[in-house]
């Protein structure tokens, strides 16, 4: 995505965001938390997540409409996450025209799934991962080294007030392609934040199914 490469450029020109995010990505790729990630072939696991609109959603619900597009992100506060769900927007279309439903996973809680979902004007579900017990359960999430932290709370943004636990954790960019029984057929995963699944390799994805 080209908007990710002018963040990533912008990034690059602010030392201490630049310096935090080498330290957060280097100390992911010495912890082989990933290797115990949902894989193709897994099922994925149920659930029973508050939507934007404070409806309880499960996994059933979803897959009872088609194959499942499930994509976890970090927060409204992440730029790189706005650019991904502005380019799933743009894609939900196609990705309905598979005969797919897409749902977006936030750590975030106290009413910021409706905040993101109006923001990018999503027509797609926006859910919120309370406490990171979905994430966790698929393996994507991680405890947030300490000079990353230090880089969010010197921007006023503090994560345990924004998802209602004092953990630290975040996810990791992750995108899964879910079939109508439950199996996964797709996956992406980066421990670098700034990396995000394709929407044409979600398409894909779909096409394959």
């Amino acid at each position: 995505m080209e908007r990710l490469d002018a963040l990533r450029r912008a990034r690059v020109s602010i030392a201490d965001a630049h310096a935090a995010y080498e330290a957060t990505v280097a100390e992911l790729r010495r912890t082989p938390f990933l290797d115990r990630a949902l894989r193709v072939g897994d099922s994925f696991p149920d659930f029973l997540l508050p939507n934007a609109e404070g409806r309880l959603v499960s996994r059933d619900d979803l897959l009872g409409r088609g194959p499942l597009v499930a994509t976890f992100f970090r927060g409204t506060w992440c730029p790189y996450c706005a650019v991904q769900l502005a380019a799933l927007e743009e894609a939900l279309p196609e990705i309905a025209a598979a005969g797919a439903s897409l749902a977006a996973f936030t750590p975030e809680t106290g009413g910021r799934a409706a905040e993101a979902k109006a923001r990018h004007s999503a027509h797609y579900e926006i859910l919120a991962d309370v406490d990171q017990g979905l994430g966790m359960t698929c393996g994507v999430v991680f405890r947030l080294p300490e000079p990353y932290r230090r880089l969010l709370l010197s921007r006023g943004m503090d994560l345990p007030e924004r998802q209602g636990h004092a953990g630290w954790f975040l996810p990791v960019p992750a995108t899964f392609v879910v079939d109508r029984d439950g199996v996964v057929r797709w996956a992406f995963m980066d421990v670098d934040f700034t990396r995000r699944a394709e929407p044409d390799d979600i398409l894909a994805a779909l096409a394959g199914l």
